[in-house]
This record gives structure tokens, sequence and C-alpha cells, in this order.
């Protein structure tokens, strides 16, 4: 017991080494003088820092090599930064430099544990133990808990001078085995796919589609179509592998067993988590990984500790099933998120926001309608058409969900699903009370990508923009996006669309640049690039190299403001912060 917790030790310090070793390019460093204190980033070759918020509001890039700044002592100075090199961004950090009077001593209280747009990545392992705790319930994992626990314990009263502390070590070693087994799944993914790919994983249309596709495949699954298993070979090898192996490793035989016997179940939670995951940090899958294990794991070594709980666990029935369907009408409203992805990136406008928000309203009434016993399907019994109260319950809750999302048929924000609802641009009809205009003419110009959402005057292309703003002599409001991007969905939700904030937002000409469009260019574009000839060839690819040139980030959301020649307004720009107050600080007029 004592060596395989040392073994696992070791192997998750070196693998969180090794990934911080990566994904950290910057070394701070501090140092009182007198009444100030100099603050020092030595940077890696290749990279440079790209944001830094010091104190209220104080943004800065563009920074290569060795960046200094003095700032007046205080007791403790937190600097947030991130930085890029020409194929991703770190996710933003914090570092503290704690001062003393007396010694000028620092201290680095980074945890490096920090995921894109200020989500820790700690959320990722809270979500991957609730992705866990799912996958217990289901009717892969369930039944498997009181066979493999009794096993455990038959086990060890077949054995001559076997003592219950060694059933219980089995069985922790039992759930340390899952551990591994599904952290090394989170490693294997970082190794294979690379720091670049990880950062872009989460956005590509292609990825996104074949997401798609399965979680729908799962999702008729789960309603009864048909069901999803791995070759019975694979159990069967292992099981017999693990019967005539002892030790350690006929546990960790028997925890492959569970893993493949219940992919039919886990598979979708598993592969959304990892593909939540991979667009964080490089770390970031490997945690996920761990809070799943940890989760689904904890049930058996607890029920080996006390085998009399097993005889109050409810037995597998209807209930089972109602769970798995309610699993599935889930997996198909997460589906289409993925799907969204694509559409918004291939320019295919079949899933516009209407079009999304109420496909979503359907699914989640039809998932009241069913806890409530009004539909039902065909391996449903008699007794899941039946109401029972913690049905009503998720009944009311679905069906109170399906009716918030009315409002947004007419453009209506919705903040809850912001993350998840294609951006509002796409949005047919938008009913906006009130909303002002700015101070501009229309032209008698043919402008392709000229759109007017509620009073805002908005552009895809930056060359017709700019045209636009010098025509009218406005400022331009440059915004990087990305049709895949979560935290670009938050900050229109919960800062852009805010009447305080659109008021200001309405004097700017807005020129949204889309940095995973796939849309063809009409002739590709070669550009130098960090010593390499780049040929750029979708209108992504041109936005994404003119944000990396101009602006050295490549992170998304990325706001800078322009003045109708082109010329920085305010130094420096904004990124993901749903505080309202600093946006408006921020902003010129």
């Amino acid at each position: 017991m004592k060596r395989l917790a040392t073994i696992l030790f070791a192997v998750i310090a070196i693998a969180l080494t090794a990934t911080a070793q990566i994904v950290q390019p910057i070394k701070w460093t501090g140092a009182v003088e007198g009444d100030s204190v100099k603050l020092t980033a030595t940077i890696e070759q290749g990279w440079h820092l790209n944001i830094i918020e010091l104190g209220d509001g104080f943004y800065m890039d563009e920074y290569e090599g060795t960046f200094t700044e003095t700032v007046a002592k205080a007791d403790t100075i937190r600097v947030r930064y991130n930085a890029c090199d020409d194929k991703m961004c770190t996710a933003p950090e914090t570092w503290e430099f704690v001062s003393n009077s007396d010694s000028g001593l620092a201290s680095n209280s980074d945890s490096g544990l920090t995921a894109e747009g200020g989500q820790s990545i700690w959320w990722i392992f809270v979500m991957g133990l609730l992705g866990g705790l799912l996958a217990i319930f289901t009717p892969c994992v369930w039944p498997i808990i009181p066979m493999t626990v009794s096993f455990f314990i038959k086990r060890g009263g077949a054995a001559k001078g076997t003592t219950n502390a060694q059933v219980v070590r089995d069985a922790v070693l039992y759930g340390l085995s899952i551990v591994i087994i599904y952290v090394g799944l989170g490693l294997l993914v970082t190794l294979i796919f690379g720091a670049s790919a990880l950062n872009a994983l989460s956005t590509n249309a292609v990825v996104n589609i074949i997401f798609f596709l399965i979680l729908v495949l799962f999702a008729a699954s789960f309603f009864g179509a048909f069901e999803i298993t791995l070759p019975s070979s694979w159990s069967t090898a292992l099981n017999s592998k693990s019967s005539n192996t002892t030790g350690f490793l006929s546990i960790l035989l028997m925890a492959f067993t569970l893993v493949i016997v219940s992919f039919s179940c886990t598979g979708p939670i598993i592969g959304t988590l990892l593909v939540e995951a991979a667009g964080k940090s490089l770390l970031a899958p490997a945690m996920g990984m761990l809070g799943f294990a940890i989760a689904l794991a904890l049930p058996f070594s607890l029920f080996a500790m006390f085998p009399s709980v097993l005889k109050k666990l409810p037995k597998s029935g209807g209930w089972m099933n109602t769970f798995k369907v309610t699993l599935a009408f889930l997996e198909l409203a997460l589906a289409l998120k993925f799907l969204s992805v694509a559409d918004l990136a291939y320019g295919w406008h079949i899933l516009d926001r209407e079009v999304f928000v109420s496909l979503w309203i359907v699914i989640f009434s039809l998932l009241g309608c069913y806890l409530l016993g009004l539909i039902s399907f065909p391996h449903d019994d008699e007794d899941q058409r039946k109401t029972s109260v913690p049905r009503l319950f998720l009944a009311i809750i679905s069906l109170s969900f399906a009716m918030y999302m009315v409002p947004g048929l007419w453009g209506a924000p919705l903040r809850a699903i912001s993350a998840f609802a294609p951006p509002m641009t796409t949005q047919d009809w938008v009913m906006t009370p009130g909303a002002t205009t700015g101070n501009y003419q229309l032209s008698t110009v043919n402008y392709k990508t000229m759109t007017n959402h509620g009073g805002q005057i908005t552009f895809t292309d930056y060359d017709e923009g700019m045209a636009f703003a010098k025509e009218n002599n406005m400022p331009v409001f440059l915004d990087f996006n990305g049709f895949g991007c979560v935290n670009c969905r938050k900050m229109e939700a919960a800062v852009l669309s805010k009447p305080e904030v659109a008021e200001h937002m309405h004097k700017y000409v807005l020129i949204s640049l889309i940095v995973d469009d796939k849309t063809k260019l009409e002739e590709p574009i070669t550009v130098e690039e960090n010593g390499k000839t780049v040929t750029l060839k979708t209108i992504g690819d041109k936005w994404s190299h003119m944000q990396r040139a101009h602006y050295q980030s490549n992170a998304q959301p990325y706001y800078v403001q322009l003045d109708a020649d082109g010329n920085r307004i305010v130094e420096g720009s904004y990124a993901y912060d749903e505080d309202i107050e600093k946006f408006l600080n921020w902003l010129k007029y």
C-alpha cells in the first residue's frame, strides 16, 4: 500500500512538474528600492508577455525579452498576466510580491493552477467530480458496485488468515487503480496533442462535428434504440487475466475491466470533460480525470469498508432507466453546442441562435413531460409512468428552464446559457427597446459585411469597418472573437449586452474578427512569421495572424480601441473580465 502510494505520488508529481515547466515561460522577481518596488519578468525565448493587469485595470501588452516596471511599495503587489508564442497562449496566472519593510523579502504565491479566462482548473476538477458522480448512477456502473465489493469480501474470506483490514486494503487499491487509469488517460491526451493542439481542440470545427455525432449516437442508445458495448472478449480476457494473477496487478486488471464494461455510459461524460478541459490548459485534462476517477472509485472503497450499507442500496430497476433517459436528453442538448461551433465556423447558418434556443426549449420541455410520465419509451416499465416526488421536482426544474429560454427567441441575452448558445449576431429578430444609435450616416458604399443589431454598427471585415469609421469619423472597437470561444459568449451576455455598456458601445464601429472562421479566402496569402513562411488559407487564419502580428496576442476575447486612422485611443487592451465597472473605465467614450 505504501509502495503504491509512493509510486502514484511520484508519477503525479513528475507530471505536474513537467507540465508546469511547459506552461510557465515567464518568471517574476521583485526587489524593494526605497519607497518603490521594481518588478522584473524574465521571458523564455520564443515567448512574449501578452497581457498584464497591475493594480486597477492596468493592462499592457507587446512586451518581449525582459520586462520591468517600478510601482509604489505596498504590503502585497499582485500581477495578473499570461504569455503567448506563435502557436498558443498560456492560461492567465497571478503572481504576488510580498514585501517586508525590514528585509525586503518576496514570495511567489502563484499556484500555477489557473485556466483560461481566470477559471481555475480546480473548477475542471470539480466538473470531473460531478461527472464521476453522474457515472455512478448509470446502469453500467451501479450494478457493478455490490458485485465488486462482494468479490472483495469473498476473496478475503477465502484466503487463510485474511483480515478485514486486508479486504479494505484491496478495495482501496482498487479505487487507486481506477484513479491511475483515468489520470493516465488525461496525461495521455496531453502528450498526444501537445500544447498548441490542446489550445485549439475545443474550437476545432471537425472535432466538434465528430463529437456532435458521438453524443447523438450515445443519446439514441440511451433512449433505447440500440445498445453500445465494447467487444465482450476484451472484458472476458481482462477478467481471466485478473483471476490468474495475484496482488496489485490483479486488482489493476479488475479496474481495467470496470473501465471497459462501463464505457457505454461513461464514454460521453469522459469525452465531454476532455474536450472542455483541453481548451483550458495542459494540466486540465489530468485534473478533470482525477476528479472523475475519485468520484467513481469512492463508492467501491467506502462500501468495502462498510459492507452492511450495501443492503440498504436501492436495487437496479426502473429508476435507473429514468436516469439513463434523462442523461440522453442532456447529451442531446449538449450535442447541439458542438454542432453550433462547426455551423458557425463553416458558415452553414443551419443553427442560428433562435433555432438553437428553439431546440433547447423543445428538448427540456420533452424531458419535463417524460419525467411527468406523459411520454415513455419502449424499454420503460409501468412504474416509470407514475410520477414520484423526485421526478416531479426534476420536471418542475426542466420545464421552468424551458420557459426561461422563451424570451431568447426575441433576442433576450439568456445569461445562464450564454456559454452554449450562438452569438447574438446570428439572431434574425432582436428586440432592443430604448437602444441609441451612433452618430453616423448610412453610406452609398455597399459594405458586404455591415450589419446593424439594435443600433450597433458591426463589421466582420477589418478594411470595410475602418473605411466606414473614417467616412463617419467614428472610433473603432476591435473585437478578436471566435465561434467556439466560450468566454466571448460570456462577455457578450454579461457585459456587452448591458444597457449601460451598450450606450457607450453604440458610439463605436464594432469590428468583430472571427479567428476560427473556416471560409476560404479568394486567394491564399503568404506571410513571414517568426522567420517562417506561413500560408493563410481561411478568413480565420487571416484575422488570427493579424492579432498575433499586430497585437502579439492569440487569446480571445481580445478588445482594442482605435481611432478612424487605426491608431490606439488608449494604451493596452482588454481581455475576459466580467467586471462591468472595470470595462466602462477602460472605454474611452
